[in-house]
């Protein structure tokens, strides 16, 4: 199953005062982000954001999977709570101050 892009919209306009919200396909699916900082995949029109020990705490009793198939990385599949816009933004919250920093961006080298 594909993701559309009614989803992914419906996503974003669901986080309220977590940051600038942006969506980047990527692989089929896509990644989300607050201000830059990736906190949560799209795939196939389902939400999975990233554990932290304070959203541990927090969503205590949400499904945690792996994303995709060929990972052993868990992450909160978001299903009954996406349509509760102030829990999913508040997860949101807490859980981008725990997640670290982009990378920058490597310079390209300069060709004569």
């Amino acid at each position: 199953m594909a993701v559309t892009q009614e989803f992914v919209d419906y996503v974003i306009e669901q986080i309220d005062n977590a940051g600038v919200i942006t969506a980047k396909a990527m692989f089929g699916g896509y990644h989300v982000y607050s201000d830059g900082k990736l906190f949560a995949l799209i795939i196939d029109n389902k939400l999975y954001v990233k554990i932290t020990d304070s959203g541990k705490e927090f969503a205590k009793g949400v499904t945690q999977v792996p994303a995709f198939e060929k990972t052993k990385i868990l992450s909160f599949l978001i299903e009954d709570q996406l349509e509760e816009r102030e829990w999913l933004s508040e997860l949101v919250r807490i859980t981008i101050p725990e997640l670290p920093d982009p990378k920058p961006k490597k310079k390209k080298p300069k060709t004569k």
